[in-house]
């Protein structure tokens, strides 16, 4: 399968920008039905232990994750940023295409400077349906061994 690097550059800024603006039902649409979603420490993640802060197991969990943010969630009112660069295309396998990109979040309180809130790397498996890319495994792992307890977002 040929797939440029272009387009899945747009599935990274598409991926960006939908949380950014929390347009959270849009960046469910960037996963497969049978999807595979997590955020992880980077040591869970080295050593294969399966304890995630975040774990979906398809789209329907994702939309579920998106009811807790819309309907009950009780937060101070917040920006997050995300910047996702240096993707690496790793290659295909069964069908599935694989990548690397690291990420930084930055988080702005109200009336609080900017600080950065999280630094890792997404590492994915990303599928064509339909002629698009999509997102078929994306786990993300943040580098400290400490998350702040405002983990309200995707990262």
């Amino acid at each position: 399968m040929n797939v440029g690097r272009l387009e899945l550059e747009e599935l990274y800024a598409d991926y960006v920008a939908a949380l950014d603006e929390e347009r959270f039902e849009d960046w469910v649409e960037l996963f497969t039905d049978d999807c595979l979603s997590g955020i992880v420490p980077r040591e869970n993640a080295e050593r294969g232990l399966p304890v995630a802060v975040m774990h979906c197991e398809d789209k329907a969990y994702l939309h579920d994750r998106v009811v807790a943010i819309r309907k009950t969630g009780v937060y101070a009112p917040r920006y997050i940023r995300r910047m996702i660069a240096n993707i690496r295309i790793l290659g295909w396998r069964d069908d599935l295409l694989g990548v690397r990109a690291r990420y930084a979040a930055f988080e702005t309180l109200q009336d609080e400077l900017t600080r950065i809130f999280s630094v890792g790397e997404h590492r994915d498996r990303v599928a064509v349906v339909e002629g698009r890319l999509r997102f078929r495994e994306k786990l993300v792992v943040f580098d400290s061994e400490l998350i702040p307890n405002s983990l309200i977002f995707p990262l």
